[in-house]
């Protein structure tokens, strides 16, 4: 078995690049959209093959086994080559979590499956009503001999019509004096009576979310992750690593090389106070990427992130924002259209960057709920 953190950084990055250059199917690169399992199914399987499905996982459990640092590293390349990001939430969501806080029978059962997408994941949060406050979620599950019975309904359901399972949070105790309190963290698959899933159609024609409604669908107890009553600690556990997930410079960064080769293919650069306006977006992507090499090294040097990571969520999602509001004042007149427009040699769909940039600032918790992080935990704010 390959001891990949005892490789120097440069022979790591050298390898994973090799890799994703040459064996990365070409048409896969920077897909503008989530796939369905059936689009990269040849791809997985062969990172399977690979023994790379699971990069930060420990190496008794089937993955590489990387450390902070070499986790940086293949995440970077994987973003740099286009790689797109794959039916993942096994992997990056409740593997971790099974990992960490499941049983040995539960470890036993479900990691191989994850690794093989034997079982393909979805995650239950966001319900209606709740906001970006998940705490308020109403989804009940009652426990009925040796199963829990589970009403209520999930929205913005990435993939759930391509999913075979959702780990979800539910209310398991309705009385207690704190919302965080009397919510746990259970397994349940979707093939079974009780259990709807409906797409949801974005602006930009795509189906990717999706809601879920739970109609006396029912698990076994045994799919309970944790303690009774104790999944909020859990839920924070993997809201903490999906920060610095999101956080990552890449989302800003391909998006002003595309508005620099699309804007000087219209000439947009003719116009001042257009490239004052460029070279503003420029030095943000540049500051925000300082800031994110900043909390790189601390992971690289085993720190745990504080609070103050979620500056990074904040300022990329607004760059990105921003830039594709430049995409489409560079377009000018044809900044409504749907499709990709061709410029020389450059093809892009400014529109649907425009559609992909407006929900960055509410999914993985709203920038609203991050500022309110930073006041209260950072600055010592009152709440």
């Amino acid at each position: 078995m390959t001891d990949w953190n005892a490789m120097s950084d440069e022979d790591f990055r050298r390898e994973v690049r090799q890799f994703f250059e040459t064996d990365y199917p070409e048409e896969l690169r920077h897909l503008p959209h989530r796939p369905t399992f059936a689009e990269i199914e040849h791809w997985h399987r062969k990172l399977h093959a690979k023994g790379w499905v699971a990069p930060a996982w420990p190496a008794e459990f089937g993955g590489m086994g990387l450390n902070a640092g070499k986790l940086l590293i293949f995440y970077e390349e994987q973003q740099h080559w286009g790689v797109v990001r794959g039916r993942d939430m096994g992997v990056q969501m409740v593997g971790p979590l099974i990992i960490k806080f499941g049983t040995q029978d539960q470890k036993d059962y479900w990691l191989p499956r994850i690794l093989s997408c034997e079982d393909i994941w979805c995650q239950g949060y966001s319900e209606p009503g709740a906001g970006s406050d998940l705490a308020n979620l109403r989804t009940r599950a009652e426990i009925d001999g040796d199963d829990f019975v589970i009403n209520g309904q999930k929205i913005w359901t990435t993939m759930a019509h391509d999913a075979t399972h959702i780990f979800m949070l539910v209310r398991t105790d309705p009385d207690t004096p704190r919302k965080q309190q009397g919510i746990s963290f259970v397994l349940a698959p979707m093939d079974q009576p009780g259990v709807e899933v409906r797409t949801i159609r974005t602006l930009a024609g795509e189906t990717e979310f999706c809601e879920v409604f739970f109609d006396d669908a029912r698990t076994p107890r045994a799919n309970l992750v944790g303690e009774l009553n104790k999944g909020w600690t859990m839920a924070k556990a993997l809201l903490s690593f999906e920060r610095i997930f999101i956080g990552a410079p890449n989302l800003a960064q391909n998006a002003l090389g595309q508005l620099e080769s699309f804007a000087r293919g219209r000439g947009a650069f003719d116009d001042p106070v257009f490239r004052d306006r460029f070279a503003q977006a420029a030095l943000d992507v540049e500051d925000h990427a300082a800031l994110y090499a900043r909390f790189a090294d601390q992971l690289k040097r085993g720190e745990t992130l504080g609070a103050d990571v979620s500056m990074l969520k904040i300022w990329v999602t607004e760059c990105f924002q921003r830039i594709t509001e430049l995409m489409i004042e560079a377009a000018g007149p044809d900044g409504g259209t749907i499709g990709p427009l061709q410029v020389g040699n450059v093809s892009v769909d400014v529109l649907s960057s425009f559609y992909k940039a407006r929900p960055t600032t509410i999914y993985g918790g709203s920038n609203e709920i991050q500022r309110n992080i930073l006041s209260k935990a950072v600055l010592g704010l009152p709440g």
